[in-house]
């Protein structure tokens, strides 16, 4: 590739790409061929193939994309990290949750971007994050910055869990007593203790926070 007119002697920025879709794979690695200043060493459709190539080709950055069947981008940052790899990983994703951003971030991630950045942030970013500067798409930022302001929401206790366990698979009151071995009072006591540490008010929101914040596990 060719390097910047203005830089001559500055080598091109060597990428990996990591996406389990051939279309994205091919519309970024298209983009970054046609820009001066970046070369792609290859492409990888998984996590797990993803750490074997940067570990091959020692990428500069490792454009990582995260929910991928055959290996997460998650569990591959988590294995770039304690393996030592010098690759900055840039997430490049559709998916700006807290259950996505922050262990993304805590894994090691030097930036995190939406798919939907316009070309120059994408370009910018990467160049950012080649000389080890951290990049976060602004819906990213706020999320952050909202989590270090706000402090942690208190883990369920076991018995809360095995009620909201329940709750999940439709139980009612009087059965989940039976379960328990405890009254239908204990129970309603233990549901609005579930209730004001996910931050909801209902059966139906506390079971869609559990599933959202992997309390329940993932569907």
């Amino acid at each position: 590739m060719p390097n910047t007119p203005d830089t001559p002697d500055t080598p091109d920025i060597t990428l990996l790409l990591v996406d389990d879709h051939p279309v994205v794979r091919n519309g970024l690695r298209g983009m970054f061929e046609a820009a001066p200043g970046f070369t792609v060493l290859a492409e990888a459709p998984d996590g797990v193939r993803a750490v074997e190539l940067a570990a091959e080709l020692d990428p500069d950055v490792v454009l990582m994309d995260l929910r991928m069947p055959g290996g997460g981008g998650l569990d591959a940052i988590t294995e770039l990290t304690r393996r030592g790899i010098r690759s900055k990983v840039l997430v490049l994703t559709t998916w700006d949750t807290d259950t996505d951003t922050l262990p993304a971030i805590e894994a090691g991630a030097t930036g995190y971007l939406l798919k939907d950045a316009p070309q120059d942030e994408l370009f910018n970013a990467v160049r950012q994050a080649a000389a080890g500067r951290t990049v976060l798409s602004p819906a990213v930022a706020s999320r952050l910055v909202s989590a270090v302001r706000s402090p942690a929401p208190a883990p369920l206790a076991a018995r809360e869990r095995q009620v909201l366990e329940l709750v999940a698979k439709g139980t009612s009151n009087r059965d989940i007593a039976r379960e328990l071995f405890i009254s239908e009072a204990t129970v309603k006591t233990h549901l609005s203790h579930v209730f004001t540490k996910l931050g909801v008010t209902d059966r139906a929101a506390a079971v869609a926070k559990g599933y959202d914040q992997g309390i329940l596990g993932r569907t």
